[in-house]
């Protein structure tokens, strides 16, 4: 936690379905540098490392490594994950098979609907005598032999990983933490998860969920760290490697090896980091992140500064009890495979990842992809991809969007092309209105942060179809939600369920509980090594009215009474819902949030401008603003300059990332180096003025 410019460098390294991203920033200069690698499956701490190798030979100097990976998410989706058995209370071993016996919303009326195979077979999933009831007493001691007996089977059977859930455990966890203590101690080969060790939460489905799937990564991701740990150990590093969480902020490499459900969404949570730090600097009340990857589009709404976060998410179908960013994913990226099914064009979710690739890159790919789409639109010259280091082939992406689009469709190539990226808006427009109009919000009031390899490309193609004033193309998109990872601090979260009325009464109890929590957030942040001044503990309650399903969250001020913790409940509840009720409150949960903070780097602003943008070359691409293929000003973005401005068509160039402005798009370069691109006459369209 030292901070010395005797060690000048911060690193982070973002682990893409594509590309691996690595960041240096220089906190006595201010400069960025970036690198990209490919991505490696089959053993991804090598990308990582070629990453970081291309970036800086020598560790010594880097004072933070933080890094973001979605490996824990891959074995998930990708079903890589170890064999994991399940112990649990005895005459409840099917909780997890059961679920809630419901139907996923696009099977409902599919009477033929059968699910997938349950992730932990039933032979798999063991229950010994044991019961804590619902206020925390004992009803029924642990039978420790039968614990050992059935470790015993499941080893035996050779399972590698046990997910350990007892009912109540929320209450007390006690039976919980000494099965998981004589597992340990009979079987010390075996992976061990405790349901309370993630969440002490009610809900004995989504509790199990949570465990099994940290169970289910805990080996893949142990091994990967301690793979890339010893790798960047080897080459200079001195202070430990720290890991994002889905929920924002990092831990330390060792942290993430007990709880590595916590890091499964930890790249795009990268990217909202960092779009939360410019929304703060920039002063913008409102943005939209737009993430857009190799494999995926990640979409978060920011507003003053704070991402919206939720405690329960769910992956591939398993719901999980973790504190997450609200994102919105859908499975299309600058990778995505667009094809023909039963005459309909769709793009993604499946990617040609970084192996094979798409068409143009020569690696064996056969199904064109968004970036074959892009090249033979004109939007990408073959000769400058990613810097001119990687040879593509254009007329390859040009015979594959021909032979299995245009002709298939009865079409141009360039109108299959384009029609590729309207299918990829069109799914694009539907994730940003579920987390924006569905919840009573107006796109237009907000900005576009568009980020990620092919988010200058796409995003001021959506601002046109959302209205959106403006779209903001950071300094280094291609890397931001590394850049992002160079702005966390360190966070952790503590809760447990409680179930009480919101009264003084209630509330009054709930003291001790807090100072519980608390006391459990000031070790592990001295455990990292942050001092009570580098540290902020916030309490927060989860409310909900008399007979609710689902919860608001409150955070607690100084002097706050029962009806002043209602009366904002109220008011949140009618932002939100649109009613407020007048029944009485309720306390579901209560949460510590812990944070230790980490120096960052500030925003730099460049030198003004000293006279016009002047284009390195023309080149012709296909304009939405017209529907044909017009001349292009290409520009570099090294050569552009604060207050600079341009008016589409116009294409911006950076190597790793390509910024393209439509006939009726201007581009104005801000005081710091980022990209603003709004309509090209914002007097045709006098509401526009109002707008960020």
């Amino acid at each position: 936690m030292t901070h010395s410019h005797d060690r000048p460098l911060r690193l982070a390294v973002d682990i893409g379905g594509t590309f691996v991203d690595a960041i240096a920033y220089d906190e006595r200069t201010g400069l960025m540098r970036l690198n990209k690698a490919s991505t490696t499956p089959d053993d991804p701490a090598a990308g990582v490392l070629d990453a970081v190798g291309g970036l800086i030979a020598d560790l010594g100097d880097v004072e933070a490594f933080v890094h973001g990976t979605t490996l824990g998410l891959n074995a998930i989706l990708q079903r890589r994950g170890a064999d994991v058995g399940i112990l649990t209370n005895e005459g409840f071993r099917d909780i997890f098979e059961i679920a809630r016996a419901a139907i996923p919303a696009d099977h409902m009326y599919d009477f033929s609907y059968s699910g997938p195979p349950p992730l932990v077979p039933r032979r798999h999933r063991l229950g010994v005598p044991g019961r804590i009831d619902a206020q925390g007493g004992v009803a029924t001691e642990l039978d420790e032999d039968a614990v050992v007996a059935a470790g015993r089977l499941l080893v035996e059977e050779g399972i590698t990983s046990v997910a350990v859930c007892f009912l109540h455990s929320y209450a007390n966890p006690e039976h919980e933490r000494r099965a998981a203590a004589l597992l340990r101690e009979a079987f010390p080969g075996l992976s061990v998860s405790v349901s309370t060790d993630t969440t002490r939460e009610y809900r004995e489905y989504e509790r199990t969920s949570t465990a099994v799937m940290d169970a289910y990564i805990r080996p893949v991701l142990n091994d990967y760290i301690s793979v890339l740990d010893r790798g960047l150990r080897e080459r200079g590093l001195a202070d430990p490697m720290h890991i994002m969480r889905s929920g924002g902020g990092a831990m330390t490499a060792d942290l993430a090896r007990r709880a590595p459900l916590a890091t499964v969404l930890s790249g795009p949570a990268g990217g909202v980091v960092g779009a939360s730090y410019l929304a703060r600097e920039l002063g913008h009340p409102r943005i939209l992140s737009f993430d857009v990857g190799g494999t995926s589009i990640d979409s978060c709404v920011i507003v003053d500064g704070e991402p919206g976060e939720v405690h329960e998410a769910a992956i591939d179908g398993f719901p999980l009890l973790i504190p997450i960013f609200d994102l919105r994913t859908i499975g299309a990226g600058g990778g995505s495979i667009a094809w023909i099914d039963d005459g309909l064009l769709k793009v993604g979710p499946r990617s040609a990842g970084a192996v094979p690739g798409p068409v143009a890159y020569g690696n064996g790919g056969t199904e064109p992809t968004v970036t074959d789409a892009a090249l033979v639109l004109g939007y990408l010259d073959a000769a400058e991809f990613l810097g001119g280091r990687m040879r593509v082939d254009t007329a390859a992406a040009a015979e594959a969007v021909a032979d299995r689009l245009a002709r298939p469709l009865g079409v141009g190539v360039d109108e299959a092309a384009a029609s590729v990226f309207r299918v990829m808006l069109a799914r694009s427009v539907g994730a940003l209105r579920e987390i924006t109009v569905e919840r009573g919000l107006d796109p237009r009031e907000f900005a576009l942060l568009a980020f990620g390899g092919a988010g200058p490309l796409i995003g001021p193609m959506l601002a046109r179809d959302m209205d959106i004033g403006t779209v903001v193309i950071p300094r280094v998109p291609a890397a931001f939600s590394a850049f992002g990872m160079l702005m966390s601090d360190l966070e952790y979260e503590f809760s447990t369920t409680v179930l009480r009325p919101l009264d003084d009464t209630g509330v009054a109890a709930l003291e001790p509980l807090f100072e519980e929590l608390e006391a459990q957030a000031r070790d592990m942040l001295a455990a990292q090594g942050v001092r009570d001044a580098q540290s902020t503990l916030t309490r927060r309650l989860d409310v909900r009215y008399r007979g609710q399903e689902h919860t608001l969250g409150i955070d607690l001020v100084e002097g706050d009474t029962a009806a002043s913790v209602l009366g904002r409940f109220h008011e949140l509840h009618r932002s939100r819902h649109g009613h407020a009720m007048d029944e009485p409150g309720e306390v579901m949960t209560l949460r510590v949030r812990a944070v230790g903070h980490l120096p960052k780097p500030g925003l730099v602003e460049a030198p003004a401008a000293t006279g016009a943008a002047e284009p390195v070359a023309k080149r012709d691409a296909y304009d939405l603003a017209t529907g044909r293929t017009t001349p292009f000003a290409v520009y570099r973005r090294d050569h552009l300059a604060p207050g600079q401005r341009l008016d589409g068509p116009a294409v911006v160039e950076e190597g790793t990332s390509t910024t393209v402005i439509f006939g009726d798009q201007r581009l104005t370069v801000d005081p710091y180096g980022h990209l603003l691109v709004t309509a090209a006459d914002p007097a045709a369209d006098p509401e526009r003025e109002d707008r960020p």
